[in-house]
Parts: structure tokens; sequence; C-alpha cells
């Protein structure tokens, strides 16, 4: 295993440790859930296989669902994302096109990209995940109201995180 896959396995088991131990009973108000372990799919290297990203989203979620008894809802709204992740960078590639071995985060991209990327994405995975937990549409709107919520924090710690942990800088 080279250097950088080291890395990788170091910060998926900190993820995971960060969710379960230290965000997991971090509420606000029953209604906004910060869903930080999310951004290790979403900050992967850009090119790396689809296939890679749900075996590693399966096992990401799976691993979350254990801690947080909910029986598949993360690992099926991680896959999801997982999958849909390729696509989603080829929909907003800029105009030359990504660097070989370039990473999704916002010092390598830039802050608009990352927004741009991580937003969309981290709404499917609240909304699929809250929507499928809520069984249904029966109160619609408590569960919308959960999805924006935790987009934000979610999205704020994701924000802070790439702030927070040094990086090899935009060109």
């Amino acid at each position: 295993m080279n250097r950088g896959g080291l890395i990788q396995v170091i910060y998926f088991i900190l993820y995971i440790l960060v969710q379960v131990l230290v965000l997991r009973n971090l509420v606000v108000f029953n209604a906004s859930f910060c869903l930080l372990y999310i951004a290790f799919i979403l900050l992967l290297p850009i090119e790396t296989n689809t296939l890679v990203l749900m075996g590693v989203g399966f096992i990401l979620g799976f691993t979350i669902d254990i801690f947080y008894d909910s029986l598949g809802l993360h690992a099926l709204a991680t896959v999801l994302v997982a999958y849909l992740r390729n696509f989603w960078l080829a929909t907003i590639t800029p105009q030359g096109g990504y660097d070989s071995g370039a990473s999704a985060t916002l010092a390598a991209q830039g802050l608009q990209w990352f927004v741009v990327y991580t937003l969309p994405l981290v709404f499917l995975h609240h909304l699929v995940l809250f929507f499928v937990e809520a069984a249904g549409t029966g109160m619609f709107w408590f569960t919308m109201l959960k999805i924006v919520a935790s987009l934000l924090f979610t999205m704020t710690a994701i924000v802070l995180l790439q702030y927070l942990i040094p990086q090899r800088k935009r060109l």
C-alpha cells in the first residue's frame, strides 16, 4: 500500500470515530444533525473509480449504521452519493478539465467550485436519508426542516474542516 492509500485509510477511521463518538450526540433542536462522514466520499481523488467509491461508501455507511442502529439507511444514502459523484464531477468539469491526480478539495479547486460540487450531493444524501427514515411523506415539512438544517450544519462543518486541514494549494 502506498502512502496515499495509507492516509486514506487513516482518514476513513478518523471520520468514523468523529461521527460516532462526537457528532452522534451533537443535535441542534432535534432537527439538525451533522453528518460529516459523507465528506470522506466527497473528498476522495477525482479519478477514483465508481465501483471503488460505491464499495467504500457501503462500508462507510454500514459502519455508521451499526453505531446508529439505522438498518442500512446511511449505507443506502452513501452508496447513492458515491454512485452519482463521478457523474456530477463530469457535469461541473472546468473548461480545461481536471489535472491528473487532482483532489476534490477546497484548497485544490477553490471555494465556489467546492460549494457547487458538495452542496447538491450533501443535499441528496440528506434527502434520501431523512425521507427513507420518515418512511414516506407523512411528516413532509418536518422532514424538509431536518434536511435543510442538517444540510447547513454539515456543509458548515465540511467547509470549516477544509480550512482547518492544511492541503496542497490551488495553482
